[in-house]
């Protein structure tokens, strides 16, 4: 069964240069920079990698980023505690913005 998301094309994600070597030239040297051991660990990055990857719904993201954290050495119970927190803060972001509502329910109530 073919689903909207090719797996295969994570592995061709490299092919993005095809219309514009330059920019993605510069987005992979980025990217490579963004992972690397800084303030935070190339380890510490994955799992948020993981987490922010459930938090978009990004399909490729979701499975090179287990795998990655799998390889780093996370276990399944740190990896879903961190599904968990990318879930926590997406929901409770959804729900703060009910109060731009509550005010807006407010102010037309008293007009």
């Amino acid at each position: 069964m073919k689903t909207y998301y090719n797996p295969d094309d994570l592995a061709r994600f490299s092919e993005i240069s095809q219309y514009d070597k330059e920019l993605a030239d510069k987005f992979f040297k980025w990217y490579q920079e963004v992972f690397a051991e800084g303030a935070l660990s190339a380890r510490e990055k994955s799992l948020i990698a993981l987490a922010v990857a459930h938090a978009l719904q990004c399909p490729y993201c979701i499975h090179a980023y287990t795998e990655d954290a799998l390889a780093k050495g996370y276990s399944e119970e740190q990896m879903m505690e961190a599904v968990h927190v990318a879930a926590a803060i997406r929901g409770g972001a959804s729900l703060v913005h009910a109060t731009q509502m509550m005010n807006r329910i407010n102010q037309l109530s008293i007009s």
